[in-house]
């Protein structure tokens, strides 16, 4: 093993390749755009919900939309949680293949930390949630111990955007994979947790498009006019299925070429991305987060619920606890040290950024409260409050050590040889 394989084996949250930071810092650069257009979308939706014309609103969220001949004659809200949102799954699965097979994280000993991470910020705060709703004798919540699961990349992104923090690119780095990894992991909760009737049919035969999908991809076809069809016919039969749509655009991003002659996860990236961070979230997030509160006495009621207790509970304790105390375990147990350049508060901060959870949250929330609307919007005021005081939480952590961030940022940036790439970021030769 070389020198820098050799420092990188023994250390957590090390600097990773130059040309993976590049790369990085551009989805980064998109989805922090698109976290403010996350955060326009839901305020604007918490503002008409809770205005004199909050009824408006919610007519609009039910106008029925689709044919009923093929049993998708979905409301508007459905379409966007149905449907947007596996534009944003196409995207998170062609993102999660690159990783593992492109990207730093196709070393197992540096993919190790941020799955380990991402499953002990799930386990956590779901632990937490029922633990909360069961001790005090409200077993009919329990189907919602999924909903604080799950991290919001672009909602967390857009803090960061926010703070201006120069934060180190091993932490970004870090913060990025654990969501993507969370993502997939959630989706996976979905698909097995929250499909109440299965319908193996249409299970089976969407298989046929999406393999035709990957086929068409994998011989380097372009042309929409040829994948779009595939794409929808794909996601029209899972959702027949009984198994949530979205699962088909992880499915058809898994078949995405990253590699070879044909590697084509870059040109759908740059097509597919704006869409999803520009309209599919957004749109989702206008008709999810729009709950009408019902003033300061009705906001202080949810927030003595024990359902509302658990979520914010799991978002704001489960997830820190369970990011930071699996990464102090592995390093603990591997004999592995921090970067000599970050702290263990740096982790914190990192690991109550990923207690900000919206998206994939708000739509488990929807899924195990379909029948219940007073539980969720309980789930939806306990999603926006958690996320807000785990963004607020990360800032006086993060802020704290901008400094030393700075710092960081100026190693980062130097570039003593002029060949293009930062000093820091070239091999070792000791």
């Amino acid at each position: 093993m070389n020198a820098e394989g050799d420092r990188t084996g023994r250390r957590l949250l090390s600097r990773g390749s130059w040309r993976e930071w590049q790369r990085v810092s551009q989805l980064l650069r998109a989805e922090t755009v698109g976290g403010a257009m996350l955060l326009a979308s839901a305020t604007a939706a918490l503002a008409w919900a809770n205005s004199p014309w909050s009824e408006s609103y919610h007519n609009l969220s039910s106008v029925m939309l689709g044919p009923e001949s093929l049993h998708l004659n979905l409301s508007v809200s459905a379409w966007a949680a149905d449907g947007l949102l596996a534009i944003f799954f196409f995207v998170v699965g062609v993102e999660l293949k690159r990783e593992f097979v492109a990207g730093d994280l196709r070393d197992p000993a540096r993919a190790a930390l941020p799955i380990a991470a991402a499953v002990g910020g799930m386990v956590v705060p779901a632990g937490i949630f029922l633990a909360i709703n069961l001790s005090t004798g409200h077993s009919e919540n329990a189907g919602g111990w999924a909903v604080p699961i799950a991290t919001d990349i672009a909602f967390a992104l857009a803090v960061l955007a926010v703070l201006s923090t120069h934060l180190p690119s091993a932490l970004r780095i870090f913060l990025l994979t654990l969501a993507v990894v969370d993502d997939l992991l959630a989706i996976l909760v979905i698909a097995v947790f929250y499909t109440d009737h299965l319908a193996p049919v249409p299970l089976l035969l969407s298989l046929i498009p999406i393999a035709l999908y990957g086929v068409a991809v994998q011989r380097g076809v372009r042309q929409e006019w040829v994948l779009l069809p595939l794409a929808v016919a794909a996601w029209a039969l899972m959702h027949a299925s009984g198994v949530h749509a979205t699962v088909a655009g992880v499915l058809l991003g898994f078949t995405v070429p990253v590699l070879g002659k044909h590697a084509s996860a870059d040109y759908f990236e740059h097509r597919v991305r704006p869409l999803s961070a520009g309209v599919a979230v957004p749109v989702f997030a206008f008709f999810a987060a729009g709950v009408t509160l019902g003033g300061v006495s009705g906001f202080a009621s949810a927030l003595r619920d024990p359902l509302t207790i658990g979520v914010i509970a799991g978002l704001v304790l489960g997830k820190p606890i369970g990011v930071l105390g699996t990464t102090y375990l592995l390093s603990r147990f591997t004999k592995a040290s921090l970067d000599e350049d970050l702290a263990w508060r740096d982790v914190l901060g990192v690991a109550l950024l990923a207690g900000i959870g919206f998206t994939v949250s708000l739509l488990i929330g929807e899924l195990a409260f379909a029948e219940h609307p007073v539980a969720d919007d309980e789930v939806k005021i306990a999603v926006l409050t958690g996320s807000v005081i785990a963004g607020l939480l990360a800032a006086v952590v993060l802020v704290s050590r901008n400094a030393v961030y700075r710092r960081i940022h100026v190693l980062e940036t130097t570039d003593a040889d002029h060949d293009g790439v930062p000093d820091v970021y070239a091999p070792r030769h000791d």
